[in-house]
């Protein structure tokens, strides 16, 4: 129910928003008001029934808002790195590549690869006695497993190579990781 002072409120429910009204919102928020910008968009972007340059403004902006989330913890950071490539191997897979670096399947491969500072056969060698770690090491251990959970989705987007080579290591070593 309404009554004349509801009226005067500005309507705060975003996913009923156009794109160019969320971004122009977005440019003025901070903190966690974000994440409910980053999901509204990213939620847009996955629809079917856009045009793929409207789904592709929707990703872009959810990867902006998820960049300025809040937290400089090693999750937090690892977090917001996790949702970026998801969305980006998403946007790859089901909308194609792109010239834009966010869709270039060589570009993700390349961020992917350097945040993956650890050996695959260091991590493969703490993954075999994982239970006798210590709790940091296994959650370093289970953020990497994040961090190439979608990796297979994106190796038939790379051209034979080096990095690659260096991402199907990597989905190898996924699957020993707690």
């Amino acid at each position: 129910m309404s009554n004349d002072a509801d009226r005067d409120q500005p309507i705060r429910d975003p996913s009923t928003w156009t794109v160019g009204r969320l971004e122009a919102f977005a440019t003025t928020q901070q903190g966690h008001e974000l994440e409910r910008i980053r999901v509204v968009a990213q939620s847009r972007a996955y629809r079917s029934d856009e045009p793929r340059h409207v789904r592709l403004r929707w990703a872009k902006l959810s990867l902006n808002a998820n960049e300025r989330l809040p937290g400089d913890s090693p999750w937090s950071h690892d977090r917001k790195t996790r949702q970026n490539f998801a969305l980006r191997t998403w946007i790859i897979d089901h909308l194609g590549p792109d010239t834009d670096s966010d869709w270039d399947p060589e570009f993700l491969a390349a961020d992917t690869l350097a945040v993956l500072a650890l050996d695959p056969g260091q991590v493969i060698a703490l993954s075999a006695s994982w239970h006798d770690l210590p709790i940091e090491q296994i959650g370093e251990l289970r953020r990497y497993k994040s961090m190439t959970a979608h990796l297979d989705r994106l190796l038939d987007f790379l051209p034979p190579g080096t990095d690659k080579d260096r991402l199907i290591t990597w989905t190898e070593v996924h699957k020993h990781l707690p």
